[in-house]
């Protein structure tokens, strides 16, 4: 049984993150045949604040770039 498990930042709309599932799903059973049925995906969802990278968070550099906008 695969597992695939993606974490990203909140805000996508319900349309975006079912379409994401899909796609993986497609994946995954294309890539290795493993039955749709099978196929097990998991998002986690965390706010912009609590997500970052080169110490500086996501919001931050949302924050950052709608400054130099």
């Amino acid at each position: 049984m695969p597992l695939v498990e993606v974490t990203l930042t909140e805000g996508r709309t319900p349309e975006k993150l079912r379409a994401l599932i899909s796609e993986i799903t497609n994946a995954v059973t294309t890539s290795i045949d493993a039955p749709k049925d099978a196929v097990r995906v998991i998002l986690r969802e965390v706010p912009a604040t609590h997500f970052a990278a080169g110490d500086e968070t996501i919001a931050e550099r949302q924050a950052k770039a709608a400054a130099s906008s």
